[in-house]
């Protein structure tokens, strides 16, 4: 009565079974429940991820697709400008083509017109030149400038210049005899003389030779007596105002000496000497500075060279021989 038949004995062991089979279903459905939540979101964020990918290469290509156009556009506009400096460097190869040909036909036809403007041009130099030693006196510009002239002239080829050419020599040979020039020479000698005024003796000299009189023996050590020349000026005031009137005449003469005017040089120098007897008494001293005076008065300021301007004469001839009829 106390035995459990087989039967009964095997249920508990069947809902056994079935609960672990259900619980080993369950764990896998959730377990596959689970995987698939992950491949969908993995999914998910891999089609995410594509589409970002997608929209940057979208952007990229818009980019790109824009930069083409442009791109397309500065082509455009460069062949567009290519095709206008083409034609204009044709339209300037046709007017060089023309200007070339001009050219050539005037260079067959013109030689005598570039001897006549050569000839023009070295008539204006020498003209300048001779202005230049009458006006001014300067030699150095009327060298440079007959230089010019001659290099005018040695390119005309035509034989009829020779003797204009060696006549042009002489006048240069004859203008570098002068060195620095009359006026240079007599201003540094004037300069010379005016610095030596300073040297001359204000006193007339004493002759010690001569025996004084015993009052003047007896005075000596307290009073020097010596000759008067009543031409000479003693007062302090007197021989300022004279020694600038030395200054004014010496700058006039300075003055006429640079303008080359010889009688305003010489009347200059006549009152110069004037104011040097007023100021020194007579002494070997001051007849030397006066003789030294006479002799710069004696100075031609304006020297007749019969070379100067042969030349510029002979041109103005041979011009208007060649424009007479």
């Amino acid at each position: 009565m106390n035995d459990v038949s087989p039967v009964a004995s095997r249920r508990p062991l069947r809902w056994i079974l079935l609960l672990v089979v259900l619980v080993a279903v369950g764990a896998a459905g959730w377990f596959g429940w689970d995987r698939w939540q992950a491949q969908q979101q993995q999914a998910a964020l891999a089609r995410n991820a594509e589409a970002q990918h997608l929209g940057a290469l979208q952007q990229s290509l818009d980019i790109l697709r824009r930069d083409q156009r442009a791109n397309a556009r500065s082509i455009q506009d460069a062949a567009a400008t290519n095709r206008v400096l083409r034609d204009e460097v044709l339209g300037l190869g046709q007017r060089n083509a023309l200007l070339e040909e001009n050219l050539a036909r005037l260079a067959d036809s013109s030689r005598q017109g570039a001897q006549a403007v050569r000839r023009e041009e070295a008539e204006l130099l020498l003209s300048q030149a001779s202005q230049r030693l009458s006006f001014a006196g300067d030699l150095d510009g009327a060298r440079r400038l007959y230089a010019l002239a001659a290099g005018v002239l040695e390119s005309i080829d035509s034989p009829d210049y020779i003797n204009l050419r060696q006549a042009l020599i002489q006048e240069r040979n004859a203008l570098d005899a002068l060195g620095q020039g009359v006026r240079a020479e007599t201003a540094e000698q004037l300069a010379k003389w005016n610095t030596q005024l300073a040297l001359l003796p204000e006193q007339a000299p004493t002759h010690p030779e001569v025996r004084q009189p015993w009052w003047q023996q007896l005075l000596s050590p307290l009073v020097q007596v010596r000759p008067a020349d009543g031409t000479v000026l003693v007062a302090r005031s007197e021989r300022i105002a004279a020694n600038d009137s030395l200054e004014i005449e010496l700058s006039l003469a300075r003055a006429a000496l640079e303008r080359g005017d010889g009688a305003g040089w010489q009347q200059a120098l006549d009152r110069v000497d004037g104011w040097v007897q007023r100021l020194w008494p007579d002494s070997p001293q001051r007849q030397q500075q006066r003789r030294q005076l006479q002799t710069l008065r004696a100075v031609e300021l304006r020297p007749a060279l019969p070379e100067l301007g042969s030349t510029l004469q002979q041109l103005r001839a041979m011009r208007a021989a060649k424009e007479a009829p």
